[in-house]
């Protein structure tokens, strides 16, 4: 059996002059406070603090970054990772997802989830046995042991992460029991905020959209008859949010079109919509302009905005039919910002307090499109890496092709938007690295001094996550 120990340059520089300016900058990071403002883990994992049952419950199944690679490549079935299960896997189901896990660790070679799991094995759980299938049992074992004691309930890890806040994300019509639980427990110091992630409501070419829009009136206490008030519904969904912590909306469309119709024109789609005879073409035109009141509505109540548009979700049909949304089987597409996003950024980007934050998949609008408009528009910031992208060449293509135009001002900071939480601090722990690589590439070639790129550093994952997210 091989050894587990991760290199402590890894990521940084090879050239030993470059290297040692990076080691100083990431020293002066690694261990600041994490700042989490867009992600997937349950709240209800804080607010119950029950142990977790098993490994794979807690690090593989709820890892699609894992499964994608362990389906593709090695041929390996999501039921049999317990993806889709609808009650937590026996001890036997859940020992031998593990196994599959650790005996084709080859395919996660090169890969960000090599990185992750090797950081979650050897500095969250003290592994020192690279997994194999001659491991597997006992890397398997030793973690079960950790997992039940205190030290490694939601909580005790939660505090043990330095996690200064974490923002889940969330339909529109929760109650939020979980985070008001929280907020409500003298024995919770921690910051947990939800999310209102509306886009499933906005979408009225969606075979459900009308039992959604009948939800949201309900959940709202509004009858829901008009585009007027599907619009009061959403303000005051929204203000129930934010009442209970939020701080921002999150929005995914096919594309970033935004364009406003007439009121008249509104009202005219979005009966048609209610009657279900809407047609695509004017579907999309309603669902643009629907985006666009989500402008407004951050203008008026403050929530920052963010979208991540252009993703082709469940690609395989028969994936989706099998285990529903968000296991991995999602495939980006390329993208057009700066026609698409206009009416919104002319509309509210440069009044005060709007805040607009945009990611994509499609690196190439990076300096031909996001960095451009960062650069002119006061509200708009460019959204770190994230999903496809979020690994460290990706990381440091994004610096290279951002700062020029638009700086480290106008840039979110990183965002792990992950449903496996013990990967929370491995995944910053890449974008620390990178960016200390690539500001340490910046003071050896004498374009930076090099408390600028200390304070550079630091800012990256303090104020700026806080600054542009209202934290």
């Amino acid at each position: 059996m091989h050894p587990l120990s991760p290199h402590p340059d890894r990521l940084l520089p090879s050239e030993p002059g470059v290297r040692r300016i990076a080691r100083e900058l990431y020293e002066a990071v690694k261990d600041r406070p994490i700042v989490s403002p867009h992600g997937h883990v349950p709240a209800e994992w804080l607010a119950f603090d029950e142990p977790f049952s098993d490994p794979t419950a807690l690090l593989l199944t709820p890892d699609h970054y894992a499964n994608r690679l362990l389906h593709s490549a090695a041929g390996v079935d999501l039921s049999d990772l317990g993806v889709g299960a609808e009650e937590p896997l026996s001890e036997g189901a859940a020992r031998k997802a593990f196994r599959i896990l650790c005996e084709n660790w080859h395919v996660l070679r090169g890969t960000p989830v090599q990185f992750w799991f090797e950081s979650e094995f050897h500095d969250v759980f003290d592994i020192t046995l690279r997994p194999s299938g001659e491991s597997a049992d006992l890397i398997y074992d030793e973690i079960a042991v950790r997992l039940a004691t205190d030290a490694y309930r939601p909580r005790a890890l939660f505090r043990r992460f330095n996690i200064d806040a974490l923002a889940t994300t969330d339909d529109p019509c929760s109650d939020l029991s979980p985070h008001r639980a929280l907020n409500a427990d003298p024995a919770w110091d921690g910051r947990v905020i939800p999310t209102f992630r509306p886009d499933a409501y906005l979408e009225p070419a969606r075979a459900d959209w009308r039992v959604l829009t009948e939800t949201l009136a309900g959940a709202a206490d509004i009858d829901i008859h008009s585009y007027a008030s599907h619009l009061e519904s959403m303000r005051r969904r929204r203000r129930f949010f934010k009442d209970n912590g939020a701080v921002s909306s999150d929005h995914s469309h096919a594309d970033a079109h935004c364009e406003r119709l007439s009121e008249l024109e509104a009202e005219r789609l979005f009966a048609r919509a209610l009657k279900g005879t809407i047609d695509t073409a004017d579907a999309s035109r309603l669902r643009a302009h629907m985006l666009n009141d989500q402008g407004a509505l951050a203008l008026e109540d403050g929530l920052v905005m963010t979208m991540h548009p252009a993703v082709a979700r469940n690609h395989d049909s028969e994936a989706f039919t099998r285990f529903g949304n968000d296991v991995g089987a999602d495939v980006p597409t390329g993208v057009e910002f700066t026609r698409a996003l206009a009416p919104l950024l002319n509309a509210y980007a440069n009044a005060e307090g709007f805040h607009l934050v945009v990611f994509t998949m499609d690196e190439s609008v990076y300096s031909r499109e996001l960095a451009p408009l960062a650069g002119w528009y006061r509200g708009l910031y460019v959204g770190a890496p994230w999903w496809f992208i979020d690994e460290a060449d990706a990381i440091m293509r994004y610096r290279r092709a951002v700062t020029g135009y638009a700086g480290f001002a106008k840039t979110s900071g990183f965002i792990d938007d992950t449903r496996a939480f013990c990967s929370i601090p491995a995944r910053h722990d890449v974008s620390r690295r990178v960016d200390s690589a690539f500001l340490a590439g910046l003071v050896a070639e004498h374009r930076l001094e090099m408390d600028e790129a200390l304070d550079t550093a630091i800012a990256l994952v303090s104020s700026q996550p806080k600054k542009v997210f209202k934290l």
